[in-house]
């Protein structure tokens, strides 16, 4: 799944209220702003992203009718591949500037020119006036093989959805003129929850349970609080991983650390966002990682810290369907999976035979993304 998006496009208003909404927005987690007079003051309310005319801005933005009164429009000529618009947005792309265009579907001959800057251009807004969803169904079934990234010009949280749900794949993205912050927080709370990428979870059999000896042990510290029936995906195998319950139980030994998973040896793979993995070694604070529930629903948490230390680990056998899935984790009371009652089982009380959660991909996996290809991992 592609995660989603949402931009803003600034309200017309006086500062103050106009601050106020663009801050409400970036402590929602939306952090882009089209704005084309307020830059310098935006600017100083964080670290924000600007769509802007300006070659200097982060996005250029084509398809302003110069008028400055944030009515954006584009030069329909009747041969689309000699528009003014498309002239600029190549010559931008030469500089190396990221480009987006502004389009707005008023016929089919707009239509067509969203096809063909949508081939030249980082990002293509589509604004409908009398917005249908058929344009923007067009548009994303002749766009989805190129790179371009598609966002639907909306007014409400009902409409948000239903871009981002369009043909299944929906829109990359979104883009609003905000006016309260509730319609703000609504339509961040819709692409959070549409970003979130769901896992279906098996049952596997536990077939071996063994010490090994000390390993490079990883512990991840997030910045996120995890619930109960919450861990990661984890595993020697990238396509076959255990579901690693966080540490968010109280124990007679240790106090409960919600944000942490011990998470398993260096070498071990983890799930991260975009159905990609990455080995434990490789985490750094400020990674993005899935924390995922017992019911395979997931939500993007961020690294705090990384903690390797030297401790001893236990060996974890499992099968599926006749396929064999291996991990390594600590051998402590307090690293747990998720069995098939839902429940968080100690590595010290698991007993042969045991069913426990697991996520098994379709794919092979070559730098941590999935393929189709024969690989044996063991």
């Amino acid at each position: 799944m592609t995660e989603k998006f949402a931009w803003i496009m600034s309200p017309d208003k006086e500062w103050e209220e106009k601050k106020d909404l663009i801050t409400t927005a970036l402590e929602s987690g939306i952090d882009y702003v089209l704005d084309l007079k307020d830059i310098n003051n935006i600017k100083k309310l964080g670290n924000i992203k600007i769509i802007s005319e300006d070659e200097n801005a982060d996005i250029c933005l084509v398809g302003n009718n110069g008028e400055g009164d944030g009515t954006l429009k584009l030069d329909i000529n009747t041969d689309l591949n000699d528009s003014i618009d498309l002239e600029i947005a190549k010559n931008l792309k030469n500089k190396g500037k990221k480009v987006v265009a502004y389009v707005e579907i008023n016929s089919k001959k707009h239509e067509e020119l969203a096809r063909v800057l949508g081939k030249v251009v980082d990002y293509l807004i589509l604004v409908g006036k009398d917005w249908t969803v058929i344009p923007l169904e067009n548009i994303i079934a002749d766009l989805q093989s190129e790179e371009v990234k598609l966002i639907a010009a909306v007014n409400s949280p009902e409409e948000a959805k239903l871009a981002i749900e369009t043909l299944e794949t929906g829109s990359d993205g979104v883009i609003f003129q905000p006016k309260t912050f509730k319609q703000i927080k609504e339509i961040a709370k819709i692409i959070e929850d549409a970003s979130n990428e769901e896992y279906d979870l098996k049952e596997a059999t536990i077939t071996n349970i063994k010490p090994v000896g000390s390993g490079d042990r990883v512990c991840i510290d997030t910045t996120s609080m995890m619930s109960q029936g919450e861990g990661m995906l984890i595993g020697s195998y990238s396509k076959a991983m255990f579901l690693v319950h966080s540490e968010s139980l109280e124990s007679e030994y240790v106090a409960s650390r919600p944000f942490r998973v011990n998470a398993g040896p260096v070498q071990a793979y983890i799930m991260v966002p975009g159905n990609k993995t990455k080995y434990l070694s490789e985490l750094e604070t400020g990674d993005e990682v899935l924390a995922v529930d017992k019911d395979g629903e997931s939500r993007t948490v961020i690294v705090g810290r990384v903690k390797i230390e030297k401790r001893p680990l236990i060996l974890i056998e499992a099968e599926f369907d006749g396929i064999k899935i291996k991990s390594l984790l600590q051998n402590a009371e307090t690293i747990r999976l998720v069995n098939d009652k839902e429940e968080a089982i100690s590595v010290s009380d698991i007993q042969i035979g045991d069913k426990i959660k697991v996520f098994i991909d379709k794919g092979a996996r070559h730098f941590g993304m999935s393929i189709e290809e024969t690989i044996i991992e063991k």
